[in-house]
């Protein structure tokens, strides 16, 4: 007669036969994830237009106001490029808030740096990221900004699951784009819908944004997070790419 194994070798051993699980977010392979149905804008500027003409139309002033930017809390602004959305949120949230800078072309990471540095913003934190991943701290923002770059993500479902999990409970992704085809560097409004709903975000609430060039969307992480091989790419319609 063989002697029984105890209950916990036992267990030991099914776990070795069972398939792998991956233990963290990094874990997961960038294959699993869909790949984009329309065009990629490529990143060809640092700044959407000059700061005193964005300060004429009120852009940042605008933007925050319908994102309901309060002192005190943490903010990340994607893709910041030159710092002009960085600067005047780390002066609305105030000292007691945190803002996170974040460009994922090093020269602009470095020189937006430099600008928090010499500007004395204590609250401002400034990191590279990556194409498709934020690498954003988990559970620790009430707003993620993209603003007018968007369109300029290569891989979006990626991009945005891996965002998920940065938004603290009530948190906000608030996009900021142009309704044109994402080959103009704009987002279609449905489009976008699509894709963030794809990966789980619902549509709170959208606002015509003349002074930003376009539409100004917010969107909250709903339900569970989709498994990457979960997520079903949108095809966009004729004309809208």
């Amino acid at each position: 007669m063989r002697p029984r194994l105890p209950g916990l070798a036992l267990l030991v051993l099914l776990a070795a036969c069972g398939p792998a699980q991956p233990r963290s977010d990094e874990d997961v392979p960038s294959k699993l994830f869909p790949a984009v149905r329309r065009p990629v804008a490529p990143i060809v500027s640092s700044r959407f237009s000059s700061e005193e003409d964005r300060d004429r139309l009120r852009e940042a002033t605008t933007v925050m106001n319908q994102s309901g930017v309060r002192r005190g809390m943490t903010v990340a602004d994607i893709g910041a490029g030159e710092g002009y959305y960085t600067v005047r949120l780390a002066a609305r949230v105030g000292p007691k808030g945190r803002v996170l800078a974040e460009d994922v072309v090093p020269d602009v990471r470095d020189k937006l740096a430099e600008r928090a540095n010499r500007e004395r913003l204590d609250n401002v934190s400034v990191k590279l990221g990556l194409p498709a991943d934020p690498r954003l701290p988990a559970n620790s923002f009430d707003r993620i900004f993209l603003v007018h770059m968007y369109h300029e993500i290569e891989a979006p479902y990626e991009f945005l699951w891996r965002l998920r999990p940065a938004l603290v409970v009530n948190g906000r992704v608030v996009v900021v784009d142009s309704n044109r085809p994402t080959s103009q560097h704009g987002t279609p409004p449905a489009l976008l819908d699509c894709e963030m709903r794809a990966v789980g975000y619902t549509l709170v609430d959208r606002h015509a944004m003349p002074s930003a060039g376009g539409y100004l969307a917010l969107y909250a992480a709903t339900g569970p997070r989709p498994a990457p091989e979960e997520i079903r790419p949108c095809t966009p319609p004729p004309g809208s790419d």
